[in-house]
């Protein structure tokens, strides 16, 4: 496990030390070519003796190697070190309403693999881990072997109802997303199991009652250097448990602990943050600097705020509901229970194929949120924006930009630009969840 705790805590995951965090964080940063160990120690301040010892640890542990030498101004070349990007590997997941995507990212978060499946997240609680277990394992065996990854399904000696439907996505295509309810009779949320309280879901999957979820962990954990599942999917939820609320639109979800059902499931550790935060973060770790807020226009409406180069996530790990703040009041009903939420704006507007309204109404929740926290850009991210990129850009901006004037700024309004990442993004987000804390960053 290349010196990583196997805990389901995000933070035994870090390194044994702050400091080491920081060297192998600058191994990152240096590429292929390398960083030496004098200039590690100029830039972390550490001593040569110390990060002599935090090296060689790092080496004995796979996490470095050496990358050849460069010329000395005096005295003998030095030897330089570099990372080494595919001693781990974290799978990233965004769920969204209606689709799962994963993808499998090493050191450097490059992407080593990637699946897609039809999700619908109203399928029951279920469905839809049972969904992310199996793609997950897929992912895994295609990377690692199928040694290290054999179908968890087919060594349970067809205990899964979906045996029945092996050309069949988990979560949708032909009999996917209702076979586990037929097979138990109910959905795990409710039908059958009286109240449906979240305890009781974890207890009654379907593959845990063969040896389908054991199979599953087996094959997920002894994956080399497989380091933990990052799943991100529409808030509200509690981070720091991996707990999810009352998701709009899916208030069956609420208090449902999918962190630790996936734990329980996949054998690895597991963290769960908002699919805006994981983009966030994926976004600060690839090198946007300063204050930024990340809107994602898709199926829903959410942000993600960094501050300083981290992650905000309020002091309940609730921040960034930018969708269902009141821009009209006594305006249309949103999902939320609330009425004139921004969201239900845009996405009225986005429906009725009135994409300037929908920038228009975007760009004034951009700008409420700019006012207030005074930021340094506005990134744009989503599939909705993906199919207009500049229509939003234009709107957003436009909006941005009449703000300042009124205000009598000088240097125009905040900016606003696509974020870079594509469909990706969130779910690369969600695999830096994981490793983040590796190089430092404990915001993950």
């Amino acid at each position: 496990m290349v010196g990583v705790n196997r805990t389901n805590d995000p933070g035994a995951r870090t390194p044994r030390s702050p400091s080491a965090a920081r060297v192998l964080d600058l191994l990152r940063a240096a590429g292929t070519e390398g960083i030496s160990r004098l200039e590690l120690a100029e830039r972390t301040g550490l001593t040569p003796q110390a990060v002599s010892k935090i090296t060689a640890r790092l080496r004995a542990d796979g996490l470095a190697a050496e990358a050849g030498h460069r010329a000395s101004t005096g005295g003998k070349p030095r030897t330089v070190l570099r990372l080494v990007p595919e001693a781990g590997h974290a799978v990233g997941v965004h769920l969204d309403r209606d689709e799962l995507r994963a993808v499998l990212v090493d050191l450097t978060g490059t992407v080593a693999g990637e699946r897609r499946a039809p999700l619908d997240l109203g399928a029951g609680a279920e469905a839809v881990v049972t969904g992310v277990v199996r793609e997950v394992e897929a992912l895994v065996a295609s990377a690692f072997g199928e040694g290290r990854g054999a179908s968890a399904f087919e060594e349970a000696g067809g205990a899964s109802a979906f045996g029945e439907a092996r050309g069949a996505t988990a979560l949708g295509e032909g009999r996917g997303a209702s076979a586990l309810r037929e097979a138990r009779g109910a959905s795990a949320l409710g039908e059958a199991r009286g109240a449906g309280a979240p305890e009781e879901v974890q207890g009654a999957a379907v593959l845990e009652e063969g040896q389908g979820a054991g199979a599953v962990a087996r094959g997920v954990a002894d994956a080399p250097a497989l380091l933990g599942v990052g799943v991100a999917l529409p808030g509200p939820l509690d981070h720091a448990r991996g707990v999810l609320h009352r998701v709009t639109g899916f208030p069956e979800w609420d208090g449902f602990p999918l962190r630790d059902a996936l734990a329980r499931r996949l054998g690895v550790p597991v963290v769960v943050d908002k699919d805006t935060n994981a983009a966030a973060l994926g976004l600060a770790v690839g090198g946007e600097r300063g204050s930024f807020a990340y809107l994602h226009l898709g199926t829903g409406l959410g942000a993600g705020l960094v501050f300083g180069g981290s992650v905000y996530r309020g002091a309940r790990t609730g921040a960034g509901e930018f969708g269902h703040q009141v821009i009209q009041l006594d305006g249309p009903p949103c999902p939320c229970g609330a009425r004139g939420c921004v969201e239900a704006l845009c996405l009225a507007a986005v429906a009725r194929g009135d994409l300037a309204e929908a920038a228009r109404v975007l760009g004034a929740g951009a700008a409420n949120l700019a006012g207030l926290l005074d930021i340094d850009l506005v990134l744009l991210g989503g599939r909705t924006v993906a199919g207009a990129p500049g229509a939003f850009v234009r709107g957003v901006g436009a909006v941005l930009d009449a703000r300042a004037r009124r205000e009598g700024g000088h240097g125009g309004g905040v900016p606003v630009r696509v974020a870079p990442g594509g469909a990706r993004a969130i779910a690369q987000g969600a695999g830096q969840l994981v490793l983040a804390p590796l190089f430092g960053r404990g915001d993950a």
